[in-house]
């Protein structure tokens, strides 16, 4: 096996890609609770091994996944208030109409009734406290401040902004509620978290779970780790991240983030990357890393660029350090999302760790026989998906191709498989990639009215929900039968 090879890929399994948000639920967005163990059982139905989601971080007003507060934490969004009323801390009278600001609202008076009940005391509360030391103590603060100001860290007055141990230890004091508030719901998430999670693995169900290469300008990570950025000495970003103009926008992607200093990331043996590989590896038996190609060369923006179009290639020290996580860690079950301009020196990288790359099938049909994204062409070692939360859903892709498009297609495809999108969801598990990812929207066939995110567009992203009314009750036996032809049953 190679160097830092991923034995949950060592057979032939098949999942599906459906966010935590997009469960149904009588919330504003879908939660750790009932809907999503019943979720479980239905993968496990079906013969569905794997269940991958986007990010679970808390998300800003957009709502996105990929911009979060905070590398470590959990989104309170996604805590299930029926467990709280289970626990004690909460009256079912606070579930009815239950919008943001309710679900704001419950947690609080839940959080009350857990100090007021002396849970702070209690051993599981210490041991959480204790054992995510090194990152919680920094977010609730920030978050708290965050809370207070309304602004950016970097606009905040210069002591808070800089970190002066008087002021923190002074914000600490007047602001000790709203510490206890945020660890409580941190605990309450990672408690929700374990649950599902044991009931997961005990179905057979691995969680897969996915990392941003870059971090948020306005996270907790930046503001305790400004050495670890490039940023001036009032925390301002110098240079930004994002992507050269590709398939998704003709004038690339500003994502904004900050970029890495990797010589002070190299300086303390890439604590940082450590400390989160650690969260996460808590969390997931399988984790993404958004931008893999970020790791041997990132796409330079500076600051004051409206778009991403005039960057640079900088090279990034990758294998450095994923020659320190196989330290640390040893196995290193991450999968590479390889899409996007690749170079042989990004294939080597993910090779040398033995890391599966993605095969997206609606890249597959350009005409060439040597599309790496055929599945002809799929190696094993690979995640083959339909396509991913940024794609268009297959049925609307293949509904916006002109009549030539549409006989390459038919070309490769199995049309004895049904209508679209089964042809391509068949070729996706029979790929010989280990690992076949499908989006839940591809399973319901549903249209673009039901896409979870468009790149470069900011409104109307991350809010797609299902409803258990759309599913046929003969989905999960078809899937079954469909995977047990493929090897794909675990």
């Amino acid at each position: 096996m190679e160097k830092g090879s991923n034995i949950a890929l060592d057979r032939r399994r098949a999942g599906v890609l459906l966010h935590i948000t997009s469960l149904p639920g009588d919330g504003p967005c879908g939660t750790l609770g009932d809907d999503a163990h019943r979720f479980v059982d239905w993968l496990a139905d079906a013969g569905l091994s794997v269940w991958q989601v986007l990010p679970v971080g808390p998300t800003y007003a957009d709502q996105s996944p990929y911009q979060s507060p905070s590398t470590h934490a959990g989104n309170p969004r996604l805590i299930d208030l029926r467990r709280l009323v289970s626990d004690g801390w909460l009256s079912a009278e606070l579930l009815r109409a239950i919008d943001d600001a309710a679900h704001d609202a419950a947690l609080k008076t839940a959080g009350r009734a857990f100090r007021q009940g002396g849970g702070v005391t209690l051993p599981a509360f210490t041991a959480f406290c204790a054992q995510h030391g090194y990152w919680l103590e920094d977010f609730v603060l920030f978050q708290a401040l965050h809370d207070h100001h309304r602004t950016g860290w970097w606009d905040w007055p210069a002591p808070l902004r800089d970190r002066d141990p008087q002021a923190l230890a002074a914000v600490r004091e007047q602001l000790a509620g709203e510490l206890a508030q945020y660890r409580f719901e941190q605990f309450v998430f990672f408690n929700q978290w374990a649950e599902l999670k044991r009931h997961a693995n005990g179905r057979g169900v691995l969680l897969f779970g996915d990392i941003p290469i870059f971090v948020a300008h306005d996270s907790a990570e930046v503001w305790a780790n400004p050495q670890d950025f490039l940023l001036d000495a009032r925390g301002h970003t110098r240079v930004v991240a994002g992507v050269p103009p590709d398939y998704f926008s003709e004038t690339g992607q500003r994502w904004g983030n900050p970029l890495y200093d990797w010589p002070a990331l190299a300086g303390d043996g890439y604590r940082f990357w450590i400390d989160r590989l650690r969260t996460q590896l808590n969390l997931f038996d399988l984790v993404r890393i958004d931008h893999f190609r970020g790791f041997e060369g990132y796409w330079e923006i500076p600051a004051e660029e409206p778009t991403a179009i005039n960057g640079r290639w900088v090279a990034a020290p990758g294998d450095a350090l994923f020659e320190r996580l196989h330290e640390v860690f040893g196995e290193l079950p991450l999968v590479a999302e390889d899409l996007g301009i690749i170079t042989p020196e990004v294939e080597a990288l993910r090779d040398r760790y033995g890391l599966p790359g993605m095969k997206i099938l609606q890249f597959a049909f350009d005409g060439s026989p040597d599309n790496p994204y055929l599945p002809a062409n799929h190696p094993e070692n690979a995640v083959v998906y339909t396509g991913t939360h940024d794609n268009d859903n297959s049925l609307s892709w293949w509904q916006a191709l002109d009549g030539e498009s549409q006989a390459r297609v038919n070309a490769v495809l199995d049309a004895s498989a049904g209508p679209m999108p089964w042809p391509l969801v068949d070729a996706a598990l029979s790929s010989p990639a280990r690992l076949a990812v499908l989006p839940m929207q591809d399973l319901l066939g549903l249209d673009g009215g039901h896409r979870m995110n468009t790149p470069g567009t900011t409104e109307g992203n991350w809010r797609w929900r299902f409803d258990w009314g759309w599913l046929p009750q003969s989905l999960a036996e078809d899937l079954r039968r469909r995977l047990e032809a493929v090897q794909r049953v675990v």
